[in-house]
Order: C-alpha cells, then structure tokens, then sequence
C-alpha cells in the first residue's frame, strides 16, 4: 500500500489536504523507513492526546530569568512564547522552585529561558553559581538553555556551571533579522554563537523557524548550510505561529512548503538527528505539518497532532514518548506499540 493510501486510512487524516507529489517524494527518499521517532510531551503547556498519555506537571518545566518581558519583542512572537513559563527572575527563585520540584518528586531537568535584551541577548551570568549547586547536588537532572547569542567567554561560562543543552535560533536572512527581530546585527553573529557554543562539551541543539520572514521561506536555505558546517547535536525545526503576530503581519506557511523544508534538513544532516520542535500553527495545519515531519524522517516532534503516531506505525516507525523537551534526551521513555488495526 503507497503512504498516500495510508495516510487516507487514518481516520485524523483522512480529510487532510496532503499534496500527493511530495508524498511521493518522501516515499521515493526512504529517509524514513525503519527510522526510530520520539514524540516529546514537556510540560511547557497543556497537552491532549488519544494516542499518548499525558506527562506529569513536575517533569520538564520551562522557566523565564525574565518572565514574560523581552526588549525586542520579535513580530512573530511578541514575547507570547514566554508567557506560559514560570518566572524566575533571581536565581534564589529558580534554585528554590528547583529544589521544591525535585523534593515532590518526578522532576527529570528544565529548560531556563528569557527576553532578550536590544542586541538579542540574555544576561544568564548571575544565575551559574544557582545552576551548579543544582548539578553538583542533582547530577541526574538535564538543564537545557535558550542561549541568544553570546561569545566565546560566555559559552564556556554556561558550560562550566553544568548546562547539558544549548539552544538558539540560526537565521540566514539579515533582512529577516532587521526586519523581523528588530535587531542590527549580521547573519555572521549567528553563526559566531553557533561556533562558540559548539566548541563545548555542550550538546548544542540550534533551531531554524521556517517562514520567519512573515510566512515566507527565505533564510532558511541558508541557515541550514550554516548548521550544517558545524558540530552539532541535533536540529529542530519549527514553523512560525502567525496568530501570535499583529493581525495582517503574517501568513501561515504553506504545510507543503514547510514539508519540502523538512525533506532538505534530512538531506543536509543524514547522521544528525533532526526533530520538529513546539512551535507550529494548529489544527489541520499542524495535523499535515507532523504528517511530513514524520514521512520525511524526521527523528522526533514535541506535542504531535493526532494522527502522528498512528502514521508512524502504519509507515513502519518503531515510535516511543519522553517526557521531556524535544531537544533533551532524558532517562524516562515509554514505547508506543502498533495497534492491531493498524497492522495492514
């Protein structure tokens, strides 16, 4: 049975709008046959699903060092990103709720994120003495950052307080950054991040929003040569979420094109895992969106829509659940078997 028959087997999307070609493409690529995908469900905001259960409220949190404010108030996120965080905003706040966490039991790591200042940076410095005690007293939890760009000096003091994971966006546009971000620095600074950052022992994770620039592709090309020239851990990939934006600013990315996207990160990072990460429009967008990412083998997609994991099996994708933000490998995994009815 061809995928396209496949995926009109499957009752949550049987009535999706998939474009036949590029399912075929994805087919004819076989980037995805017998490839192992994650489905992540953190507990960065409520999560419903009749195919994975729901993880616990103390698993994976997200906090803010700034709580919902940011100098550049991005067009496309205008700081919303942020609002469903815990703030944090001293370290005394983030050791004490870490510590109270871990005592009620459950708590695998966090991720620590921020506002940016105007330069696109967060100032983390006063927060490495917190975050070492809690890796020198908790060695098991995973700590994951949203880095902003930074130098050298910096990515070594992040490494040094015991970060595991570092994360940041790649944009290959500078009319993007001017535009988009508000901000006035090159596309080369990106990458200067990128490199810093890899020249740790950290596992750095740099993520590319397809359609940034109002709905259109038009860095990421770019940005994913420049991923692709560096020692990285993992890619994410996310798309961009107009009903965040003023009305009007932004249209939502064509889900075919958002696919295509998809099929060129796992043609530029065969041995790399490649994962759609939180961040992409609802509803049947989302349902077709997660549909691609798993045809076109990507290696895993944080709160998937219905329907992925029964694609999944049906394509042949031995598939398992973590509770932990898509970037993060944790300890805790729950194996997701075929259902029967599935089985044809």
């Amino acid at each position: 049975m061809r995928w396209i028959e496949r995926l009109a087997a499957i009752e949550a999307l049987e009535d999706a709008p998939f474009d036949s070609r590029l399912v075929e493409e994805m087919e004819r690529a076989g980037a995805a046959a017998g490839r192992p995908i994650r489905f992540s469900t953190p507990t960065f905001k409520a999560y419903s699903s009749c195919e994975l259960e729901g993880c616990g409220k103390n698993s994976f949190p997200a906090f803010s060092v700034t709580g919902a404010g940011c100098a550049l108030d991005c067009d496309h996120c205008r700081a919303k990103i942020l609002e469903p965080m815990i703030p944090a905003t001293s370290p005394e706040t983030l050791e004490r709720r870490v510590r109270e966490m871990v005592a009620a039991g459950g708590l695998q790591g966090f991720l620590l994120s921020g506002g940016s200042n105007r330069r696109n940076e967060i100032r983390y410095e006063r927060y490495w003495p917190a975050v070492a005690r809690l890796k020198r007293d908790f060695p098991w939890l995973r700590i994951a950052v949203h880095t902003a760009l930074l130098d050298r000096a910096r990515a070594r003091a992040m490494a040094d307080a015991g970060v595991d994971t570092a994360m940041m966006d790649v944009i290959g546009s500078e009319q993007t950054i001017r535009e988009v971000y508000h901000l006035e620095r090159p596309v080369a600074d990106f990458e200067a991040t990128l490199e810093a950052l890899c020249e740790t022992r950290m596992e750095v994770v740099p993520h590319i929003v397809i359609g940034l620039h109002y709905g259109r592709v038009l860095g990421e090309p770019a940005a994913l040569e420049i991923v692709a020239r560096h020692r990285i851990h993992s890619l994410v990939l996310v798309v961009v979420m107009p009903f965040y934006a003023k009305p009007g600013t932004f249209a939502t990315p064509d889900p075919a094109e958002v696919g295509r996207i998809f099929l060129e990160a796992r043609r530029r990072l065969p041995e790399r895992p490649v994962l759609l990460g939180c961040a992409r429009p609802p509803g049947m967008h989302r349902r077709v969106t997660d549909a691609y990412a798993v045809m076109a083998g990507l290696d895993g997609i944080a709160f998937p829509a219905e329907g992925a994991v029964a694609l999944a099996h049906a394509i042949g994708r031995p598939a398992d659940q973590a509770h932990a933000c898509c970037s993060v490998k944790t300890e805790r995994t729950i194996r997701l078997y075929r259902q029967a009815a599935l089985a044809a």
